[in-house]
């Protein structure tokens, strides 16, 4: 069996709400709840299991790989929203996408400040930044 990441943590202030929040800009089916959490699952079976944490928790940051025709809907989407977007990680360049390896790259922030990508093409595949 070849290893596959199948799920990851995301703490929460509102479980639902953050899971929704995703699951609605990427157009991903609404989240499931199980146990305690509440499940995204993306396109290759990863699921992002939201769980309530009213602690201090790390911001975390998550990338998801989307086609060109993915890209629009979804940038559309943030926009449509009115969300703040950066080409970059630290949101040094706001209102901006980077064309990183020659695709399309955007990061947005989740209502519990964790760092939201989507990218074209990923990093290192096609050489150089822009």
């Amino acid at each position: 069996m070849a290893i596959q990441l199948n799920h990851t943590i995301v703490s929460a202030r509102d479980p639902l709400a953050s899971a929704t929040f995703l699951s609605e800009i990427l157009g991903c089916a609404a989240p499931v709840p199980f146990g305690p959490f509440q499940g995204v699952t993306v396109d290759n079976g990863v699921t992002l299991d939201y769980i309530r944490d009213d602690g201090e928790f790390p911001v975390q940051h998550f990338a998801f790989l989307v086609s060109e025709e993915e890209f629009d809907v979804i940038f559309e989407r943030i926009r449509a929203r009115g969300l703040n977007y950066w080409a970059d990680p630290r949101h040094a360049l706001a209102g901006r996408i980077n064309h990183n390896d020659r695709g399309r790259g955007v990061y947005w922030d989740d209502p519990d400040g964790h760092v939201l990508e989507i990218l074209t093409r990923p990093y290192g595949s096609g050489g150089g930044t822009g």
